[in-house]
């Protein structure tokens, strides 16, 4: 009996046995890996037609180059801190250091996954790239490539990184608390938010705005595709983090398609009710808002509730995007008062509308933070924490950049425009 006793003692401490690799799941979690990472060339197109003819390629530049730098830093470091089994609640460990560990066979070891670990890494990594890109469109038409690549390399290793590990790693502390979010909310949207507003704190104004200048969209078309491009890749952004073909997917897919609807709805109401006529470059703001918003809800939420939140978060963000005049900060393609109202609107949101019946990974959530109200309130914890880190973080990475390389263009740069000035090239040779 007491060797029988050993056995099952030592059955009840062995760790248990990783889950089969299911291949279906595989199959659509690889799908949306390519989706997500259709959204950041996506990305250059939407930015690009916002901003004026003579600095169409440096702001698709922005994003192009975050494939290139991010997806190495990703490898060689960015996945290890973030996804890492760490040894405190803040930051992972370097087991993954240049993918060493990460098995094209085996799962992911730190959670139950049906898929394989390099799999897993790569979904991440799409994430991982758009992110910074998002800052981007606050710092257009003004800021150094030089320190452009500084900043977004500090950025993604000690801003990015350890934000994804407080909310998606096992062993972060936003994660311990049961915070809600699903595909990137807080970590991709609000973070990239906070951290635009300081970016275009330190950067200033744009030399056209101090002198009261035209700053004209040079080609809608483009913003209107790029954010088609978007509406379709955002569905392995959003469905694709289920991480295998199941109910939850199949939830997610349909409130995120119906968030972007309501959302572009929300927007072009109230820019009818404000300003008197719906426009184009409203309708595809206003879809961007809506997927923004239900970002962190997607698979924890109903379709109607999809549809409750893609409104409030279109009107909101319609009406915050005004705010930057008020304020006297150039936020110049409205990454603040899209992404990071958005993400912070769709955190709290989330903690109102995520249903039990949708993910059973909300009963839990509930339980942790004893009932809606104290979920909602580690939900705005959360998105407070994370805001207040990327904000000052950026600041700091802003200033260091300053600092080595410049972050500012020179005014001649500006007045020729950051194509011919700081590559050599013209977007339209017309």
């Amino acid at each position: 009996m007491a060797s029988l006793a050993t056995a099952q003692d030592a059955a009840a401490a062995a760790p248990a046995a990783p889950p089969a690799i299911n291949w279906t799941d595989s199959a659509w979690v690889a799908v949306s890996t390519a989706l997500v990472l259709l959204m950041t060339p996506a990305l250059a197109l939407f930015y690009a037609g916002m901003v004026r003819r003579k600095n169409v390629l440096s702001t698709m530049m922005h994003s192009f180059i975050m494939l290139g730098i991010v997806s190495v830093l990703w490898l060689v470091a960015g996945y290890s801190l973030a996804f890492g089994k760490g040894t405190t609640a803040f930051i992972g460990s370097l087991e993954f250091l240049m993918g060493n560990g990460v098995s094209m066979k085996e799962s992911y070891p730190h959670a139950a996954q049906t898929i394989p670990h390099g799999l897993f890494m790569l979904f991440q990594m799409m994430f991982a790239i758009i992110t910074p890109a998002l800052i981007s469109g606050a710092i257009a038409e003004r800021m150094k490539f030089s320190g452009y690549l500084l900043f977004t390399t500090l950025w993604s290793l000690l801003i990015y990184a350890p934000v994804a590990y407080w909310v998606w790693n096992p062993g972060g502390w936003l994660f311990a608390k049961s915070a809600l979010d699903f595909a990137g909310g807080t970590v991709v949207h609000l973070a990239s938010g906070a951290s635009a507003l300081a970016a275009c704190i330190v950067l200033g104004r744009r030399r056209a705005l101090e002198h009261n200048e035209p700053i004209l969209p040079n080609n809608l078309t483009t913003t209107l595709l790029g954010a088609g491009m978007l509406w379709f890749g955002w569905i392995g952004f959003n469905a694709g983090s289920a991480l295998g073909m199941n109910d939850i997917a199949i939830s997610a897919f349909a409130s995120t398609h119906i968030a972007a609807a309501t959302g572009m709805l929300g927007w072009l109401i109230c820019e009818k009710m404000r300003f008197g006529k719906p426009t184009a470059l409203g309708a595809a703001s206003g879809l961007v808002a809506g997927l923004v918003g239900i970002t962190p809800g997607a698979g924890f939420v109903t379709p109607v509730s999809g549809a409750i939140i893609g409104l409030i978060a279109g009107a909101a963000c319609c009406f915050a995007v005004s705010l930057k005049h008020k304020f006297k900060f150039d936020d110049s393609l409205d990454v603040v008062g899209v992404h990071g109202v958005g993400g912070f609107l769709g955190a709290i949101l989330t903690g109102i509308f995520a249903s039990v019946e949708v993910n059973s990974a909300v009963q839990g959530a509930l339980d942790t933070n004893n009932g809606r109200g104290g979920l909602i309130m580690t939900q705005l914890i959360g998105v407070l924490t994370v805001g207040a880190f990327a904000f000052i973080g950026t600041m700091i990475l802003m200033k260091i950049a300053q600092a080595v390389t410049g972050v500012r263009t020179s005014d001649g740069q500006e007045s020729e425009g950051l194509d011919l000035a700081l590559h050599g090239e013209a977007g339209y040779n017309l």
